[in-house]
């Protein structure tokens, strides 16, 4: 079926992978999703910044905008109008006062980027079309880790709200903790709330809710390990309880872990782990505390830096930067292993996203 086509035919989803334009990728590329296989069909591209690694798709009065960090020395944000076959920049590139963002989130009206480089979190303003205004804060994180050469200071890797939207947290690989932050809307800026310390040289990157919203999970980077947590909403309280291997024992060679899904139903956890270039498949038993790994299945390419579960929850997306393509998966509803499905060729893919 031809590109126009099958832009028509609206049953189906959207998607849009980030890359990176200083590896070879092309920016920000648009698809279809096949409603019945979850097969990705390109309909465009931007280019239009460098290096947008992670990026975030919210739905405006005016349809559907991507937003997307500029994974650069002097990092930045901009916005794209997705409504079309190919995204389309609205607005401006907007600095965030941070090196090298490596993710972003929207929240009660603002966009927040963690900058891994600099060790801090950007806040900025969103305007009812979707762009982002002027940088508002920016809020370092403070710290190390026993790691040198990877915690000689803080590397914020993740920022997002917690289901409730209530409470802000921040992944930090450096400094082995995430923080929780409440958002200031007013005055566009986060206030402290606590700091939660992991086991020293884990090197926390990112972190996913479970559904019942009562669990954290932090997948960990310098060891391949996940660390349940308890979240206290009321509170605002992180609590670890558990950890558990996301490879098995006397695996040979690098394992860097890059980003954990939730099954919706709540019995599932998948972790992607470069090097290693697997997808780790582990149960959640009913309270949701204890974590255990079943197996892992090859991710389908090289060095899967993202990993994303479709908006029907039966499809799991990797974006392998290495070798250039995002691979899907069929669930199976009961074991949860993932089943390879398909392949489409992005060059130095980042991350999927839905809308």
């Amino acid at each position: 079926m031809a590109v126009g086509a099958v832009w028509a035919d609206r049953s189906a989803g959207r998607a849009f992978v980030g890359s990176f334009t200083s590896a070879g990728g092309r920016g920000i590329v648009a698809a279809v999703v096949d409603p019945d296989t979850g097969a990705l069909t390109e309909t465009g591209v931007s280019d239009a910044v460098t290096d947008p690694s992670y990026l975030a798709a919210v739905t405006t009065g005016a349809g559907t905008v991507v937003h997307a960090v500029s994974e650069t020395a002097d990092g930045a944000v901009a916005a794209f109008d997705a409504t079309g076959a190919a995204p389309r920049p609205i607005g401006r590139r907007v600095p965030v006062g941070g090196g090298h963002p490596t993710h972003l989130a929207v929240s009660q009206g603002h966009l927040l980027t963690a900058n891994y480089g600099s060790g801090t979190v950007s806040v900025l303003p969103v305007g009812t079309d979707g762009t982002p205004g002027p940088l508002s804060a920016v809020i370092r994180h403070e710290g190390a880790g026993p790691v040198l050469e990877r915690q000689g200071g803080p590397h914020v890797h993740q920022v997002l709200p917690d289901p409730t939207g209530r409470w802000i947290l921040s992944v930090d690989l450096g400094t082995d903790s995430v923080r929780i932050w409440a958002l200031d809307t007013a005055a566009g800026t986060l206030v402290p709330h606590r700091e939660t310390a992991l086991r020293p040289g884990t090197g926390p990157r990112h972190l996913a809710f479970h559904p019942d919203g009562r669990h954290v999970y932090v997948l960990a980077e310098l060891e391949p390990v996940l660390i349940v947590c308890r979240w206290d909403v009321t509170r605002g309280l992180l609590e670890p309880v558990h950890e558990t291997a996301v490879v098995p024992d006397g695996t040979a060679g690098p394992a860097y872990p890059s980003a954990p899904v939730v099954a919706r139903d709540g019995r599932h956890l998948w972790a992607a782990v470069r090097g290693h270039d697997g997808i780790a498949v582990l149960s959640l038993d009913p309270t949701g505390e204890r974590a255990a790994l079943l197996t892992t299945v090859p991710c389908g390419g090289r060095w899967p830096r993202d990993l994303a579960l479709d908006p029907s929850g039966r499809r799991l997306y990797a974006a392998n930067e290495r070798s250039g393509d995002v691979t899907w998966f069929s669930i199976d509803a009961t074991t949860g292993i993932p089943h390879a499905a398909g392949m489409l060729a992005v060059p130095a893919a980042s991350c999927v996203v839905f809308a």
